[in-house]
């Protein structure tokens, strides 16, 4: 697949069938993230594959958040709000969640260590493209909360960045738009200050 036409063509793809990934793709989509440029080869990336009952982990994470929201945790509302938290995960057969980890060192800036892990995250969107897979990458408030990060293990200063719902495509013909590059980029020829745009 050309480099160019996948970076073009690709799709968030959130309705998948509930059929199985070979874990020879998971591998593939995995290796594919740590190919991603990464200032002074850290490596920040943390990948969790979860997958069959393992997807409870992540729903379990998302119910405990919720819960929070409640003060009557046997409301109707509040019992309701967890059977859907806890049911999120099954829309897909492979969820990955990728997280930053990243590295207490002199000269390590953090923020280029979550860069690093968004940027492993496009590279795997990018590879389950060319296999012909369909993902969606989500994220929300729930990624960045203690709650999450203790139920897969991570340490305060880590960040769960998002989950990858992965799965074979059950949609098509999925069209995309962008504003034009032109009305996104200023050309700079001269060292003058610029003056700020409105």
């Amino acid at each position: 697949m050309n480099v160019s036409e996948a970076i073009r063509n690709r799709r968030s793809i959130g309705k998948v069938k509930p059929n199985d990934i070979p874990v020879e793709s998971i591998e593939r989509i995995l290796e594919a993230g740590t190919w991603a440029p990464n200032h002074r080869l850290t490596e920040p990336w943390k990948f969790f594959v979860l997958r069959g009952e393992g997807r409870g982990l992540l729903g379990n994470a998302l119910a405990e958040i919720a819960l929070e929201k409640f003060e009557d945790s046997d409301s109707p509302e509040c019992l309701k709000a967890l059977e859907s938290s806890r049911n999120q995960p099954l829309r897909a057969p492979v969820i990955i969640t990728v997280a930053v980890t990243p590295v207490d060192k002199a000269g390590v800036i953090e923020l280029e260590e979550y860069g690093a892990v968004f940027a492993a995250i496009q590279n795997m969107l990018l590879e389950i493209h060319s296999l012909g897979l369909g993902a969606v990458w989500r994220t929300g408030a729930p990624c960045f909360s203690p709650k999450m990060n203790d139920h897969f293990g991570l340490r305060p200063q880590d960040k769960v960045l998002g989950f990858i719902y992965l799965g074979e495509p059950d949609v098509s013909d999925l069209q995309g738009k962008r504003t034009p590059f032109q009305e996104k980029t200023v050309w700079v020829d001269t060292p003058e200050k610029l003056k700020v745009q409105e």
